[in-house]
């Protein structure tokens, strides 16, 4: 008798993180005793650590800088949105904990270039650029401890050595504006494709 069980390829937890990594702008990062503050570069090294920018005359960059080799324990969450504008916009939230550092003067060039090779955000721009600039900004690294990603399905850690063997969606980057293009433009073709899906979850509104 033929078999006529249906698979789903789905990503792995550790592919939905790198894809929220990469599709996540804004993130918030914690430390011990310094006011949360946002982050608009936050980008995954392979020796697994998070090279972030942050406010370089602010609280959490001098307490960095005074915590010297010890670091300060901290949490960075992203928050990973649907591209639509949906009633439940937040698709999961991310938890990196571990020890924040800051970068050696003599090796933010370097790193500089590393990260703007895979993610040229305009925001490295304020880093190294003086205490003239209108918003400078300096590097930090958060060496990862633990990872946790939670959803609407429940909560689950990641090991960092699976999180690093991950690849993101490739097409997460371009994901919101084709998205949003597919929506308003083409909804005949976002029926079509719906039509495409399992049977379990073909109702209701594509939002």
């Amino acid at each position: 008798m033929r078999d006529l069980t249906t698979t789903i390829a789905a990503p792995t937890t550790a592919e939905r993180v790198r894809s929220a990594c990469a599709r996540a702008a804004d993130a918030t990062l914690a430390a011990d005793g310094v006011t949360p503050t946002t982050t608009p570069v936050h980008h995954l090294l392979a020796d697994g650590s998070v090279v972030l920018t942050v406010p370089a005359s602010g609280p959490l960059a001098a307490t960095v800088t005074a915590a010297g080799a010890r670091g300060v324990a901290a949490m960075l969450e992203l928050t990973d949105l649907a591209a639509l504008p949906l009633r439940e916009r937040v698709r999961s939230l991310v938890w990196f904990r571990g020890r924040l550092h800051d970068v050696p003067a003599a090796r933010v060039p370097a790193t500089l270039d590393l990260v703007a090779s895979e993610n040229p955000h305009p925001a490295l721009l304020q880093v190294n650029t003086g205490a003239d600039h209108e918003d400078p900004h300096t590097l930090v690294r958060l060496e990862i401890e633990s990872v946790v990603v939670a959803d609407a399905t429940g909560a689950e850690s990641v090991p960092v050595g699976a999180l690093l063997a991950a690849r993101p969606d490739p097409f997460c980057a371009m994901e919101s504006h084709w998205v949003q293009h597919m929506e308003s433009a083409h909804r005949d073709m976002v029926d079509r494709l719906a039509s495409r899906l399992p049977v379990t979850l073909r109702h209701g509104h594509v939002r």
